[in-house]
């Protein structure tokens, strides 16, 4: 089982599928894929965005776990040069290692798992597009008030909501509302690369225990002085942190906090996970 799997071993997966060609059209023309692009798709169902994908990119990646399916793919699917086809647990497989873009409907169950693969991974896509429940994409995206999920993403992308579905548009129909989402990779990231482990820790560590009092990692006096010298409002009591507070006390933390070893022992100690 993959590390990223958070559910029992399945030959196939619970989906909802997409079949108007007139949909899917639709939603490729809000993205910019073109010619010049590989593109991945997960979970590629009946080949209904395998075939407007075939004809609007460079070279499609599809992965599909459900051997039936797959079967049916290798069939029907026409067979040319550009198309990738794998039977293959997507959270199993590895990322390209060249630049590519993601378009999938993905099966709900295990958004989060795709979600954390596709932007922890050593080779993001530069752009997502990802049919996901409603939900899930305004946790994403920090609606209506930042998440973990979206502290640990912002740094390194853009998110947005950039279509809703009508529950009719799918078969079987989904019992949750549904969106997609764009995810974009940041040509000037907040945080270097090679910081991420440590923002990671401090933003998952800051939520679980507080940003100030028992376990917290700066003091009140710094959290004070950081904002003020930043021209950033004071955090309330029981208030929102917005997303510019904790990147302003993660740099704080950075040259006057508890010490990276310190923390790390404790958030181990505790048992504190750092994933999205």
């Amino acid at each position: 089982m993959s590390k990223y799997q958070s559910r029992p071993a399945k030959f196939s997966i619970s989906q909802n599928f997409l079949t108007s060609q007139k949909t899917i059209e639709r939603l490729l023309k809000l993205t910019d894929i073109n010619k010049n692009d590989t593109v991945l798709e997960i979970g590629a169902g009946k080949g209904h965005i395998t075939k407007a994908l075939l004809d609007k990119c460079g070279h499609v990646i599809a992965c599909e776990i459900d051997a039936k399916l797959f079967g049916k793919l290798k069939t029907e699917l026409p067979k040319c040069g550009n198309l990738s086809l794998n039977n293959v647990d997507f959270l199993d497989c590895s990322l390209p290692r060249y630049a590519y873009k993601v378009f999938s409907n993905i099966p709900f169950s295990i958004t989060t798992d795709i979600i954390r693969k596709l932007t922890q991974g050593n080779n993001p896509p530069q752009d997502a597009w990802l049919v996901m429940e409603k939900g899930a994409a305004k946790r994403f995206c920090g609606q209506p008030g930042d998440t973990l999920q979206s502290l640990l993403l912002r740094p390194f992308f853009d998110l947005s909501i950039v279509y809703h579905f009508r529950r009719e548009d799918f078969h079987p129909m989904p019992h949750a509302d549904a969106v997609l989402l764009h995810i974009s990779q940041r040509t000037h990231p907040d945080i270097p690369h090679n910081e991420r482990k440590s923002y990671y820790n401090f933003i998952t560590h800051g939520m679980r225990f507080g940003l100030s009092g028992k376990g917290a990692l700066l003091t009140r006096r710094q959290i004070h002085t950081a904002l003020s010298l930043a021209k950033l409002n004071m955090i309330q009591p029981g208030g929102e942190i917005l997303y510019i507070q904790w990147l302003c006390l993660f740099r704080c933390w950075q040259k006057y906090g508890r010490t990276h070893k310190e923390m790390a022992h404790k958030s181990h100690y505790l048992g504190t996970s750092t994933t999205i």
